[in-house]
């Protein structure tokens, strides 16, 4: 079967990413944007989803932490849509629940060729750690936007911001896992009816 890796190397004025994604790999990270929330973030994305994933970022965090958290966002969305190929014989859609402690968090993905982000996720706490609670929706929008997929996230409920947003990696990432599995029977089948996705 084909290796389903991808290597990036994006370069702006604002941010420098060099990063690699294996789809097949054992959730192996090696992280560093700036900003230790978001690696960590990462990083259990990593583990959860059974990708390897490796990021070295510099950029304008004396500026704001947007743009390196929207172009993190964007350059894991352009390695999973690289990686993934001509998408046959993938499951395409997965979801998934994750409780953690009092809070559950929801995630379903489609990777239908359609970029389309709805979030619910109301957090109590201007910052998770060292991050802007409010750059979570910036991550997945720059996500959902540069894999071409729909990503669907709540928290149904829950106290604590900490653990509203580890719920909600948590659950992005097994429901992309699922989604990006491959389905022996489907290997050389396209998993739409339009025959592109």
């Amino acid at each position: 079967m084909k290796r389903r890796v991808a290597n990036l190397h994006r370069k702006t004025t604002e941010t420098d990413i060099k990063a690699r994604m294996n789809l097949d790999g054992q959730g192996r990270y090696q992280v560093s944007t700036g900003i230790r929330f978001l690696d960590h973030m990462l990083e259990l994305f990593a583990r959860h989803s059974g990708f390897d994933l490796e990021i070295e970022a510099r950029g304008d965090l004396d500026v704001d932490q947007h743009h390196m958290v929207e172009d993190v966002g964007l350059v894991m969305g352009e390695l999973l849509r690289q990686a993934l190929g001509e998408k046959k014989g993938v499951n395409r859609a997965g979801y998934f629940l994750m409780p953690m402690d009092e809070t559950l968090g929801i995630a379903a993905v489609d990777l239908s060729g359609r970029p389309y982000l709805v979030l619910d996720a109301p957090l109590r706490a201007r910052y998770v750690g060292d991050m802007q609670a409010e750059l979570v929706e910036d991550f997945f929008q720059a996500f959902a936007s540069s894999a071409r997929a729909n990503v669907h996230l709540k928290v149904a409920y829950g106290r604590s911001s900490h653990h509203a947003v580890e719920a909600l990696f948590k659950a992005f990432a097994r429901a992309l896992r699922y989604a990006c599995s491959r389905d022996a029977r489907l290997r050389k089948l396209l998993p739409s009816t339009k025959g592109l996705l």
